[in-house]
């Protein structure tokens, strides 16, 4: 049971989108419908098309981000690498850029490399434009600078004929009607960046007590990350953004009492029960290997003779090097013999000496540091068969001048040291499984108990981590308590929940729990889940544009978007409220106004006529 909860991180690398043939059905009678789920974690594109050959999900499915490098010097210009086309996240982490801020497209030339992106690889082939409508998303109460300009990069660089804007979460909603739902409800859309509470009346948003909560999964990785960067700081480089996503995503639950919960972890038989590790990527060059002990007796030896040669190498350098300082201060004692007293006081100075006694000092260690290492040599050279099992090499003498040399042939044995001294002479007796003292498996698991619940747990609580927000029960109780109790009955009959954050386990259950606790004695609620949380806001986009196709409801033209300006906005039962622009009229200013103030200027004009 322990070896079954030990996952290993899969480390999958995004493969790079291929240049899809669109078939004839989605160019005839007439362009169908284009839908793109502009998600700000992972964009979803795909044609909407009633015709059974279109399939009926979206083609492309990649991560909202683009790495521009910088490229060679005197080479070739920067590389731009979009979605799966980066391979992995992490080695391009300090150059990846998203166009979205929280929840919202601000940077359009990110965006811009987005929609060519999937232009190119679903084989948009019109020459100069894209002729197909576009259905795209949009965030909740959408700004309109934001609307403005994505219109306008959709109607004057790509030329659509028309667009439509919608909010991913309230098309997850019209997906999964059913027959006998009401249209009413509370939508808790989670996504990558934002918590939103939007509350639908009659079929439509109630724009005025939508409400937001600034968590989402990205926050909760985040945080993961400092949780088990402070518990392992060994493996602070190995735990990344993308193993900590994996980890919210396979192995991370909601509590439905959180307090609760905790209590339970502090039992150490729950822990051993539900905790899970994770195993990092290691190298198990240092575990024992399955080679037979005569291979690993001809392993130590080449790395024994490899370890004399080397050695032998440096006693020979060393020798070299003493003979020839030992024949410059023989040189420098002779000029003393032959009473060139001005020579020898400038050679001292320039070996940094005193006296002719500290250079006969100097001679006599000299002399003898050559003849120990000549001693060293000829002995290496006798002793060339070494047995590995019972010696181990001969570790050199420290001498004054020769310590730097002496220490690196030190350190370079006692690296091999333990491998020397790891095999045993094997003796018949009973096998017995000699276990080694560090795992080095175990030292690379990162064991997670009560991480599995702190993490997804700020979007209830956000003062886990510093946040001064309410969380999904406080904001969900807030917004019902904004209407009048008829309406809060038909509201908590149809709480739906959607968005890439609300798949964790639990999550369901937390919420009746939550809503059990604010509503009134004996009232009833209903809790449903999206069948796709991450594909229902595509799924629902792309049935209301087969349902439209053939409508001007919903949709904006080049004539709208020419005359009435970018942020403008044809609603539908899946957009935003259009709220225009009203900039206040600035009132004429009349000759009985301007007299008041010509009289001032005359009264307090030249001092001399006043005078």
């Amino acid at each position: 049971a322990a070896a079954s909860r030990v996952f290993a991180f899969r480390d999958a690398r995004w493969a790079p989108d291929p240049v899809l043939e669109p078939g004839a059905a989605v160019r005839t009678p007439q362009p169908v419908p284009l839908v793109i789920d502009n998600g700000s974690f992972q964009t979803r594109a795909g044609w909407a098309s009633p015709d059974p050959a279109v399939p009926a999900e979206p083609l492309l499915r990649f991560r909202s981000l683009a790495a521009r490098s910088r490229g060679a010097r005197g080479g070739a210009g920067a590389e731009t690498q979009v979605g799966n086309d980066l391979g992995s996240p992490e080695p391009l982490r300090w150059l990846l850029r998203s166009p979205f801020d929280r929840n919202v497209p601000v940077q359009l030339e990110l965006q811009e490399l987005l929609f060519d992106h999937v232009f190119q690889r679903l084989g948009v082939a019109s020459q100069g434009c894209v002729d197909h409508p576009i259905v795209l998303t949009e965030a909740v109460c959408n700004p309109l600078y934001s609307r403005q300009m994505m219109s306008e990069l959709l109607f004057e660089c790509y030329q659509v004929p028309k667009v439509s804007y919608g909010v991913d979460s309230l098309y997850s909603f019209y997906h999964n009607r059913r027959q006998n739902w009401p249209c009413s409800g509370l939508v808790i859309s989670s996504g990558y960046q934002c918590t939103h509470i939007l509350p639908v009346l009659e079929g439509r948003l109630d724009a005025k007590n939508c409400k937001r909560i600034n968590l989402g999964g990205c926050q909760a990785a985040v945080y993961l990350q400092r949780l088990l960067q402070l518990k392992y700081p060994g493996h602070f480089a190995a735990i990344t953004l993308s193993r900590m996503e994996e980890i919210l995503h396979e192995h991370s639950y909601i509590a439905e009492d959180y307090i609760e919960e905790l209590q339970k972890w502090r039992s150490p038989e729950y822990y051993e029960n539900n905790m899970h590790k994770m195993q990092l990527p290691f190298s198990n060059k240092l575990l024992g290997s399955t080679l037979t002990s005569e291979e690993k007796q001809e392993r130590r030896q080449q790395q024994l003779r490899r370890l004399q040669e080397l050695n032998a190498r440096r006693r020979e350098e060393k020798l070299q090097l003493d003979q020839e300082r030992l024949d410059r201060l023989l040189y420098v004692q002779e000029l003393l013999e032959d009473g060139q007293m001005d020579q020898f006081h400038k050679a001292l100075v320039e070996l940094n000496m005193d006296s002719a006694e500290e250079l006969q000092s100097y001679i006599n260690k000299l002399s003898l540091s050559v003849e120990q290492t000549k001693q060293k040599i000829l002995q290496a050279e006798v002793n060339i068969e070494v047995d590995v099992v019972d010696s181990k090499p001969e570790t050199p003498d420290l001498d004054p001048l020769g310590s730097e040399q002496s220490l690196e042939d030190v350190e370079s044995i006692n690296e091999f040291e333990p491998l020397f001294a790891e095999e045993q002479p094997e003796v018949e007796k009973p096998v017995a499984a000699v276990q080694p003292v560090f795992n080095l498996a175990e030292y690379h698991q990162l064991f997670l108990g009560t991480e599995r619940i702190r993490a997804p747990e700020i979007v209830f609580q956000p003062s886990l981590i510093g946040e001064d927000q309410a969380g999904i029960a406080e904001t969900m109780q807030y917004v019902l308590e904004r209407y009048p109790k008829e309406q809060q009955a038909i509201l908590v009959q149809n709480v739906f929940l959607t968005g890439g954050n609300t798949m964790y386990p639990g999550l369901k259950a937390r919420v009746q729990k939550e809503l059990l606790e604010t509503r009134p004695f004996q009232s009833s609620f209903q809790v449903h889940l999206a069948s796709s949380p991450v594909l229902d806001a595509w799924y629902g986009a792309r049935d209301w544009a087969v349902e439209y196709m053939t409508r001007e409801e919903g949709w904006i033209t080049r004539k709208d978007y020419e005359e009435k300006g970018g942020e403008y906005l044809k609603e539908h039962c899946a957009s935003n409220v259009y709220v225009p622009i009203r900039l206040p009229k600035q009132a004429p200013r009349t000759t009985e106004a301007l007299a008041p103030s010509r009289a001032l200027t005359s009264s307090t004009g030249n001092p001399c006529e006043q005078a």
